[in-house]
This record gives structure tokens, C-alpha cells and sequence, in this order.
């Protein structure tokens, strides 16, 4: 949390009570006891820190907006300086206006040293399969860093949650935000235009791994007159790469290294958010290979977000 950015997360804390509120601003904002005792305890050598959400895509106003992604980054680099052996930084972009978006993730990149950027979801409601944004989507395959698309809340709020709050948040709601976004991307063409790009999901891919068949049977059937250039399923585990965080389920890590193979899945954490004994615990003792264990624990973020060069 990078100061003065409290009032854009009471969108997300304002369900949770003031224990839980308190917790999470002193993990929030510390960047050295707690935060790295915790790593030294679970084995976690190294981690990429980003500002929590819903950050700048909940600012109305474009130019704030930018103003503060820029703070915000530079913060973090301040932080990451600190400690670079331990400390990675995802970079802030505020997406109202996609070339400032693509300015500020090429500073990001080539000026603070930072492995690519989080976005927490739709900006007021404007989806990034637009055609504005490939000039954002070219930039950042250029760059070579990957875009976590981190969740958020609805816009509208879909009318099937009616009476049902706790439908549309953490529990469901920004899951199905999410996949259904990252889906637009798909669908949308633009990792056709855009083949070597990588988009980050978080909660073991959103649920879109389980789904990787059906995507190719029902596509088949209903495409609505839309071309790809391969069946949905390639670029999900080819563009599309995952994380464990938030979801500490053997079972489910284990659907998910099947459908997409071992090299599309990444140990997270989702600190402070989730425990981060209990998320060790959980890769520690699920059963996998030893070969698959050092590819999802290790090696994949390594490749991906270029470890070997920090």
C-alpha cells in the first residue's frame, strides 16, 4: 500500500471488519519486518510486490489517475531498492488513455527495473480487448514483461447477486470478472496480433483451466463468426499463465499442471491476504514431481519475469 492510496482500497476492506482492516494496513505497508520474516519462515526467497487493489482503475479522472501510478511506481522502486535481492516491483498503470499507459510501463521497465505490470481489472468499466489498446498490448510485447490482471469488482453488479453480497466479491464474483476478462482478450484476437504476449491470472487461473475443453467444443458450435488462429484452449498455458495464489488446493493445482502443463503455473502467495504458512504448507506437500515442483516453484517466474538478470 503506497501512502495515500487507503480511500481507493475501502472499496475492497469496507466488507471486512476493523480487526481484519487493521491487520491488513500494518502488512500493507511494512516492507521490512513482518513482510520478510514471514518470507525467511516459509522458504520464500523472492517476491514481486504490487499496489493493492482496485489502485488507480477506480479513479475517475484520467489525469489523477496517471499522476498517481507514477507515485506509486516510484515508491515501490524506492522500497525494492531497499532489499533487490528480495523485492521485485509490478508496475502501476493507469489505462484511461492507453499510450500513457504504454509510456509508463516503458519507464517502469527500463527505468526502475521492474518485471512488468498489475491491473485490477477494467477501468470504469472499459475492457482492454479494445483496439486502443494495442498500441499498449504492442509496447509491452516489445518489452517483453508480462501483465497480471489482478480482480475487481463488476460494473455493473449483474443482477444474479441480487440479495447476494457475498456472491460478488472475493468468493466468486471477481473470479468470474476476471476469467470472463481475460477471455475478452482471447476471443478478442488479441493474442493473434499479439502472439507473444503473457497475461497473468491469479486463484489458479480464475477457473479457466477446467474450462479449456468445453472453450474448444462450444467455440466450435457458437463462434459467432469469429476467426482465431488456433483452437481457445492453445493460449490458454501459451498466453495466458497462472498462479496458485489464494487457492491452496492439491487437487486443483494438479487440473491445472495437467490442462496447461507444468511451464503455465506459478507458486503465489497472495500476501497479506492469505496465509503465507499455510500456502507453503500447501506446495510443500502436494504431490508432484520433483521436476514439476522446481518449474512451479521456481523456475517458471524465473523465465518469465526474467529473475536471472536482477
Amino acid at each position: 500500500m503506497a501512502p495515500g492510496f487507503e480511500n481507493y482500497s475501502k472499496a475492497f476492506t469496507k466488507h471486512m471488519d476493523a480487526d481484519a482492516r487493521s491487520y491488513l494496513a500494518s502488512r500493507l505497508g511494512d516492507f521490512d519486518d513482518m513482510r520478510i520474516a514471514e518470507m525467511d519462515k516459509a522458504g520464500i526467497d523472492y517476491v514481486v510486490l504490487s499496489q493493492t487493489g482496485p489502485s488507480v482503475q477506480s479513479e475517475r479522472d484520467p489525469s489523477v489517475a496517471a499522476l498517481r501510478a507514477m507515485e506509486n511506481n516510484d515508491f515501490l522502486a524506492k522500497q525494492v531498492a531497499r532489499h533487490p535481492d528480495r523485492f521485485g516491483g509490478f508496475a502501476s498503470l493507469a489505462m484511461d488513455v492507453p499510450r500513457v499507459a504504454a509510456n509508463e510501463l516503458t519507464r517502469a521497465v527500463e527505468t526502475l527495473g521492474f518485471k512488468g505490470a498489475l491491473v485490477n481489472g477494467h477501468t470504469n468499466g472499459v475492457y482492454y480487448d479494445d483496439r486502443s489498446y494495442d498500441e499498449l498490448w504492442e509496447r509491452m510485447q516489445a518489452l517483453d514483461v508480462p501483465l497480471y490482471l489482478h480482480p475487481t469488482d463488476p460494473l455493473p453488479v449483474p443482477k444474479a447477486y441480487d440479495g447476494h453480497p457475498e456472491l460478488a466479491g472475493a468468493i466468486w464474483g471477481w473470479g468470474v470478472e476476471t476469467g470472463t476478462h481475460a477471455l475478452r482478450l482471447l476471443f478478442g484476437g488479441v493474442f493473434d496480433r499479439f502472439p507473444r504476449l503473457k497475461i497473468i491470472l491469479g486463484h489458479m487461473g480464475e477457473g479457466l483451466p477446467m474450462m479449456r475443453w468445453r472453450f474448444d467444443s462450444r467455440f466450435a458450435v457458437y463462434s459467432h463468426g469469429i476467426k482465431l488462429e488456433h483452437p481457445p484452449s492453445t493460449y490458454i498455458g501459451r498466453n495466458i499463465v497462472i498462479t496458485t495464489s489464494g487457492v491452496c488446493s492439491p487437487a486443483a493445482l494438479a487440473g491445472a499442471v495437467a490442462e496447461m502443463g507444468a511451464e503455465a503455473v506459478m507458486f503465489s502467495v497472495d500476501y497479506p491476504y492469505e496465509s503465507t504458512s499455510i500456502a507453503a504448507d500447501f506446495i510443500e506437500s502436494a504431490p508432484m514431481v520433483e521436476r514439476v515442483r522446481e518449474l512451479v516453484c521456481s523456475e517458471n517466474a524465473q523465465r518469465l519475469l526474467k529473475l536471472d538478470q536482477r
